[in-house]
């Protein structure tokens, strides 16, 4: 088991190059989670940015002091730095003394400097982040000192802060080193319950790898705890949990791969125990050479290696391999000659007693024996003192104390409120006097609003008299409207019948152009005529609905505009839906709708270009679509293009005429079956014009009343 950001609670030791690289990361999580409570600018500023970076990659790679040495010498040149840039410095010397060096004294000075800076912080953001931290730094180095109830005062902060502000990393931060000192007090139910929630607490955050390298340690933890509770299976499913954790999110990270293998070294010696436990020593010797093959390297976790050359060597002793033993108890002393482990030291003697022991040189088993019986009683007095110490205790206290310190400022809170009820009792009365003086007045200004509510009442009779005026005139114009455009249309017919007709007869170019003209300006002419009868009389007829199949009324408006089509060269594509479907409309006014709307896209799409037509069933609504390569429609112009008589009208891609009627009609007819109609184009991108025409509703339509009627109004 390793530690994550600066808890000192070690189950098996890792290297403090890797403890110190994943403190940085952690520096950066709790920050990256809060609500911003302010505005103000808040963060690392720019010059410290680059200073970050060295010194973390200096801190990654083992080389600590020299990273240190580097950050006081650049902070001394940062002119005024901010809240944040001292905080982190002082995050760095504080693993600095608390890991490298385990001066936990001074660690101490530097954690409480760090809590005094956050109380500093300038956003609400950046002081619950930088609280948090400098509490659980402060909660590390009294651990470290064997001052729990204090170490756990602080811990209990950082909850509570986490809490609070819904702080994510603060709580899988102190779900953590709950976990921790369970386990180190041998609660190993509980302390896996608290690894479980630190991993469903964790949350993504900019640094990827330390999220990644995070959350496999927490789930090795977890294995460990069942494995000291007597739950193998458990264990072993966790510890497999973890290699498969590792091998599917590692690769990703190419510039890691010392790391990622140091991670599964460990695991490796973690399922070796499991193993020697059921009894397969074969396989957990396996394990074990390839654990200490990877973190025996220079540079990886080397009391990791030791570790587990530990328990590689407790099988050589239980399997009587004694030449195999000394060899590797005489290699493992000079590594720890180099690297101190105390608690490998301690199994170390023990191993070399029994050596001894065998070999009947009993003075020197003893010597051994009793170097090991002082380094255990030594580590069993500080588990003791942590033992002793009732961690639940401990924070029921703290957060009844929390309670009651809340309670009294509710209390306070309470005593300001009471204050403010007598002052609105106070101004009630002012208020009471003062609405019985207006009230007098009130009923001098009702005279006059009751005055001013007749004339209004008379006007309101003006206004309704003028409105059926209105309405009995707008009757009238499309009377004449209509009458004009009856009249006109058999004129104008005629007209455009003789131009025919006069195709055959013996003409220059010039009148025969001139001809040409006179039959297009008819045709133009009937359209129009066509399109105001089509206005005036929707707004008298009534619409007869019956159950249509769409396909065959799409399919029957494209053949009749495939011939106008062909006179631009263009194509009609056509797709109908797989299965037909019957919707209650009226044929003829959406086939005019259907009409408009591909004689559009026709008039207003190049030369050979295509036009797709399409119907798509959806569960309640039947869409159809017609879409052109056209010149496409103004965003300015799309709100105004279904108003009568609008301005939004151009000519054709060969001139064709534009009278501003046709998508006025359309909307007109399709929001009298409930329908919607809707634009999407861009210029020079073409068009596409939709309708959404509703089916009926299932079991509600009388197959023997096929047709409805409903009244119009424009």
């Amino acid at each position: 088991m390793r530690t994550y950001n600066y808890c000192p609670l070690l189950v098996n030791r890792f290297n403090y190059s890797v403890k110190a690289f994943l403190f940085l990361f952690i520096s950066f999580l709790i920050v990256s989670c809060q609500p911003e409570k302010k505005t103000e600018p808040s963060g690392y500023s720019q010059v410290f940015m680059p200073v970050l970076d060295t010194v973390s990659a200096l801190f990654g790679t083992d080389r600590v002091e020299r990273g240190l040495h580097y950050l006081d010498s650049a902070m001394s040149r940062i002119n005024n730095p901010n809240v944040d840039d001292k905080f982190r410095a002082l995050g760095f010397h504080f693993i600095y003394w608390e890991k490298t060096k385990g001066d936990y004294q001074k660690a101490l000075l530097y954690a409480d400097t760090m809590l005094v800076v956050a109380n500093k912080s300038g956003s609400q953001k950046d002081y619950q982040s930088n609280y948090v931290e400098a509490n659980m730094a402060l909660g590390d180095a009294y651990f470290s000192m064997q001052k729990y109830n204090d170490a756990y005062l602080h811990y209990f902060q950082g909850f509570r802060i986490g809490k609070n502000y819904l702080n994510n990393g603060a709580l899988s931060d102190y779900s953590y080193r709950m976990g921790m000192i369970l386990y180190k007090m041998g609660h190993y139910r509980l302390a896996a319950g608290y690894f479980k929630e630190s991993y469903r607490f964790s949350f993504p955050t900019r640094d990827k790898f330390a999220d990644f390298y995070r959350n496999q340690e927490v789930l090795d933890n977890i294995a460990l705890s069942y494995k000291h509770n007597g739950e193998l299976d458990s264990a072993m499913f966790y510890f497999t949990k973890t290699l498969q954790f590792i091998n599917q999110n590692g690769p990703q990270y190419k510039d890691r791969p010392r790391m990622i293998e140091m991670a599964r070294g460990v695991v490796y010696g973690n399922q070796a125990e499991v193993l020697i436990i059921k009894g397969d020593k074969k396989e957990a010797t396996g394990l074990l050479q390839k654990s200490i093959a990877i973190n025996l390297q220079k540079g990886n976790d080397n009391r990791d290696a030791e570790l587990a050359e530990i328990k590689l060597a407790q099988i050589y002793y239980d399997s009587n391999a004694n030449e195999q033993l000394k060899n590797l108890l005489t290699a493992l002393l000079s590594q720890l000659d180099s690297i101190k482990n105390n608690d490998a030291e301690a199994d170390w003697n023990r191993l070399m007693s029994g050596y001894y022991l065998r070999k009947k040189d009993f003075e020197v088993s003893r010597a051994y024996l009793q170097t090991y019986i002082t380094e255990r009683d030594s580590s069993i007095k500080k588990l003791n003192l942590l033992k002793e110490s009732d961690v639940n205790q401990q924070l029921d206290s703290f957060e009844k104390q929390y309670l009651i310190d809340n309670l009294r400022g509710h209390n306070k809170v309470e005593q300001r409120y009471l204050y403010a009820a007598i002052a609105c009792a106070l101004m009630a009365m002012v208020i009471v006097l003062l609405v019985f003086r207006n009230w007098k007045r009130s009923k001098r200004d009702i005279k006059i609003v009751n005055a001013l509510n007749q004339r209004v009442s008379m006007q309101k009779v003006d206004l309704e008299k003028t409105l059926e005026e209105l309405k009995a005139s707008i009757l009238e114009k499309d009377r004449i409207l209509r009458a004009v455009a009856h009249d006109l249309r058999n004129p104008v017919g005629g007209i455009a019948a003789l131009t025919l007709a006069m195709e055959d007869d013996d003409f220059t170019p010039e009148q025969r152009e001139l001809i040409t003209i006179i039959r297009e300006t008819s045709n133009d002419t009937l359209e129009l005529i066509s399109e105001l009868l089509e206005v005036t009389n929707d707004g008298k007829s009534r619409l007869k609905k019956e159950l249509v199949d769409i396909n065959a009324v799409v399919g029957k408006s494209v053949e009749l505009l495939r011939f106008k089509a062909a006179e631009k060269d263009q194509h009609i594509e056509l797709i109908l839906l797989l299965e037909p479907e019957e919707i209650m409309i009226s044929r003829e006014k959406i086939w005019r709708v259907l009409s408009n709307l591909i004689s559009n896209a026709i008039k207003f799409s190049p030369r050979g270009a295509t036009i797709r037509v399409g119907i798509t069933d959806h569960k309640k609504e039947v869409e159809i679509s017609v879409k052109d390569d056209g010149i496409g429609v103004p965003e300015k112009m799309q709100a105004e293009i279904f108003n009568m008589f609008t301005e939004a009208k151009r000519p054709g891609t060969a001139g064709e005429k534009s009278f501003g009627l046709g998508l006025s009609i359309s909307k007109q007819i399709v929001e009298h079956h409930n329908g919607k109609i809707w634009v999407e184009s861009k210029p020079g991108e073409g068009s596409l014009f939709c309708i959404s025409l509703p089916k009926p509703a299932s079991g509600k339509v009388n197959p023997s009343k096929m047709q409805q009627t409903n009244a119009l109004t424009t």
